[in-house]
């Protein structure tokens, strides 16, 4: 009979921690994350002079000024009743 009850009762609680995972996210096994490969340029001395006349070429756009943003009276009600 406790034999019955413990299958019982261990079948319940795997369902029930099995439907946990899945609902929150959760994997049982980690995925590998996949790497960028970057192409370097053709190599030896022309390959670092192409790659130098390219940075030069191009220029990073300067920062953008922030801005600070407002917050509504509704919006600080929601945050404090969280």
């Amino acid at each position: 009979m406790s034999g019955i009850v413990d299958q019982l009762l261990n079948g319940v609680v795997k369902g029930a921690l099995a439907e946990v995972l899945t609902k929150s996210g959760i994997r049982k096994t980690r995925r590998a994350r996949r790497t960028k490969s970057t192409r370097s340029a053709a190599g030896g001395i022309l390959g670092s002079v192409l790659e130098a006349a390219i940075k030069a070429a191009v220029k990073p756009k300067p920062a953008r000024k922030q801005v600070s943003k407002k917050r509504t009276a509704a919006a600080r009600s929601r945050q404090r009743y969280k």
